[in-house]
């Protein structure tokens, strides 16, 4: 079960030409695969191209009408290595995933790919969230562009520019026999707009067709001496052909050449924020036209010598507005610049910050420092300097956000099912001592933060365990525990540290995180979900799978809110005298997917008159000690506190708050760590039947009964003192 459903949405890519669709970025960019032609599609989610996975996911049908194959791929390299079909044949093919930690991953499939060349079209359509809000690392995939020799597009955010460039990455890529990047920033993904829509087009020739009649080429395989001859080809051969072909179909862009002697470079992903920066120095409109001359590259590799050398002829100064670090575009047109012996001034990091998010008001710094370092001042209307503020009105000085607002880490979500797995662990801890923990990409990660401070390293997806590897096991009995999730187990994590670890014999325990889907991209199946998936083979258990490579420790833990069953298993495999690597599979549904899959179902119920329970937890204030361990043990965001009611005792109380979904961790964790008895359980009867009311009735007698007596007791006792 995805993040989100595109099953509506889809529907807008059988728009027809001439037809005007509008939507997301990302439903755009699969229109223009159906209209570019496309034998097969495949690709890994990972932020912020997981929804592209989606809708290609929930397009199914329509992929299936114009023939094209589409693989929910096991990792990104994977992937990379499904575009092998285009080597031989001219069959167009496309993958997605995240960049730059999935073009990482799949690094080896796209040397190999880039080094012997293509015959039919090879897209690769990249996320890229490089900035604070980055779901994962500060790097970029322009390196792994520049080093494999992939032509990386970088268009415009805007739906006409994007659908653009996917059809332009086929036909470079075609033209140079070479695979092309398209990089979407986070943006350029959720951007909304318009285009007028081509008609779908069936690929002339198909993966079936390619079977029917087999190719080989030995030349296009990587061997010696092949592949010395394959980077000759790439300088002498491809790389001309590539830069003709941009210059003839002008995928780079100019604006406002001759508008003066000052001109910025600017990546095609950064054009808006550029163009937003300008507009509010009143030098563009809010349509984009620009007083200065502008030079777009929505080609970021390679540079085109001449259309740069074009740019800068006859301009004092130009600005490089690159975000990141290191500056491989400005390095580039350096080099140009003096090689050419142009007298143009080059400016870029010197006036922008060295690395972080280009933000707009970082480049509007930027610009205006260029501008008035060029003699070049914005008009004086634009944005006043110092504004004085209208007449009787208050001036609230500004202060830092760190001083207004408390730091709050991000943490699991309510009811989580992988927040009792780290309660225990802290339970255990308590029992056994500190233990070196090997963490792992996921939601899971999440533990290395407050409150339960657990996790040492983390080294990318699905490699907790290998992570372990330097600790074979100590001396003392002390083993390290491994932490790896159901998605990564099955993206690396089986291979690269299961099995890696059975073959080596190590003596630590990983535990892998079941919680049935892919939750931290979105919610997608896996191998090991238990949906029923019509397109998709599930329901394969982990368990099974560690134990078919070897492990002879395993066991399942069906439900993972059993927080003293979660640390008796955990206690068992830390100080187990049997050797070799244990597997503990902790099991339950994410919440978050539970929650979308449930509410619709619980509403019709509702809509229908029938009898519906929901389950919610409480904390009794005059039982509450006021110690707090419920949420240092756990916590889960419902859990708060409030004023203590007994006027004698000033620790404020625990409290459930409305947020909470009855997944009663709190209550699982009070009783496991022997804290109170304070957390009740109370259940919430929507149509409640005869027998409902009844129950209902008979208890409110007895409890008044109960609490009657109590108030004669307090009574006589008050009354003898």
């Amino acid at each position: 079960m995805a993040e989100r459903s595109f099953v509506e949405e889809v529907e807008k890519l059988r728009l027809g030409a001439g037809q005007v669709f509008r939507g997301e970025g990302i439903l755009a960019v699969t229109k223009a695969l159906l209209e570019s032609g496309v034998s097969y599609v495949a690709g890994y989610q990972g932020a912020p191209i997981s929804h592209l996975m989606d809708v290609l996911a929930d397009a199914q049908d329509i992929l299936a009408e114009q023939g094209i194959r589409f693989e929910n791929s096991a990792s990104e390299a994977t992937a990379a290595a499904t575009l092998a079909a285009s080597v031989n044949y001219p069959l167009r093919g496309a993958v997605t995933f995240k960049g730059p930690v999935g073009v990482n991953v799949a690094a080896d499939a796209l040397a190999n790919l880039a080094s012997g060349g293509v015959t039919g079209g090879a897209l690769v359509i990249v996320g890229e969230d490089y900035g604070e809000g980055s779901s994962i690392m500060q790097e970029r995939t322009h390196a792994y562009a520049m080093k494999s020799q992939i032509w990386l597009l970088d268009p415009r955010p805007n739906l006409p520019s994007i659908v653009r460039a996917v059809k332009d990455g086929f036909a470079l890529s075609e033209a140079s026999h070479t695979p092309v990047m398209l990089q979407l920033r986070i943006r350029a993904c959720h951007v909304h707009g318009s285009f007028v829509a081509s008609d779908n087009r069936r690929a002339d020739f198909t993966p079936a067709d390619a079977l029917a009649a087999p190719r080989r080429d030995t030349s296009r395989i990587v061997l010696p001496p092949a592949s010395f001859a394959h980077e000759l080809e790439k300088v002498r051969e491809r790389w001309p052909a590539a830069i003709r072909w941009i210059q003839e179909h002008g995928l780079n862009e100019f604006f406002a050449e001759g508008a003066g002697d000052a001109g910025i470079v600017v990546q095609g992903g950064m054009y808006n924020t550029l163009v937003r920066a300008l507009e509010r120095l009143g030098l563009a409109d809010v349509y984009g036209r620009s007083q200065v001359p502008l030079y777009v590259m929505n080609v970021a590799y390679p540079v085109v010598e001449p259309e740069v050398l074009r740019f800068c002829e006859g301009k004092r100064a130009v600005l490089v507005v690159e975000e990141g670090q290191p500056n491989f575009v400005e390095q580039a047109i350096a080099t140009m610049l003096r090689r050419a012996g142009s007298g143009t001034a080059l400016h870029g990091k010197d006036l922008l910050p060295m690395a972080g998010e280009y933000t707009a008001a970082v480049v509007l710094e930027g610009v205006r420092a260029f501008l008035e370092r060029t003699g070049h001042r914005a008009p004086s209307a634009a944005i006043p300097e110092a504004a004085g503020p209208p007449h009787g009105a208050k001036v609230i000085p500004l202060r830092p956000l760190a001083d207004v607002v408390h730091g709050r880490p991000p943490g699991f979500c309510t009811g989580c099912p992988e927040r009792p797995i780290f309660s225990a662990l802290k339970l255990v801890e308590r029992e056994l001592g500190p233990q070196h923990v090997s963490a792992d990409i996921g939601c899971h990660l999440f533990s290395i933060l407050p409150p339960f401070d657990l996790g040492n390293t983390t080294m990318g997806y699905g490699l907790g365990t290998a992570g372990a590897g330097a600790f074979g096991g100590a001396p003392d009995g002390r083993r390290a525990v491994a932490v790896m999730g159901d998605g990564g187990f099955w993206h690396n994590g089986l291979t690269s540290g299961i099995a890696h670890a059975v073959f080596n014999k190590s003596d630590h325990l990983t535990i892998v995180v079941d919680n049935s889907y892919t939750s931290a991209t979105g919610g997608q199946d896996i191998l090991s979900s238990k949906a029923d998936n019509r397109s998709r083979s599930t329901g394969h258990a982990i368990e099974q799978a560690v134990r078919g490579v070897g492990v002879r420790w395993a066991k399942t833990i069906t439900r993972t809110y059993d927080v003293a069953g979660m640390r008796d298993a955990l206690r068992e495999a830390l100080t187990t005298k049997e050797a070799g690597p244990k597997v503990i599979v902790a099991q339950s549904e994410c919440q978050l997917n539970r929650q979308r899959r449930i509410k619709p179902q619980v509403k019709a119920r509702i809509a229908r008159g029938e009898r519906v329970v929901r389950e919610r937890f409480g904390v009794d204030a005059d039982t509450c000690t006021g110690d707090h361990s419920c949420i240092r043990l756990s916590g889960c965001p419902s859990l708060s506190i409030k004023p203590n009611p007994d006027p004698l005792r000033t620790d404020p109380v625990a409290t459930v708050l409305d947020s909470c979904v009855g997944c009663g961790v709190c209550g699982e964790v009070s009783h496991a760590a022997v804290l109170c008895p304070s957390f009740y359980k109370a259940r919430i009867v929507t149509h409640p039947t005869p027998w409902d009311r009844l129950l209902a009735r008979l208890r409110g007698a007895v409890i008044g009964w109960v609490q009657a007596r109590d108030a004669r007791r307090r009574a006589r006792w008050a009354f003898a003192d």
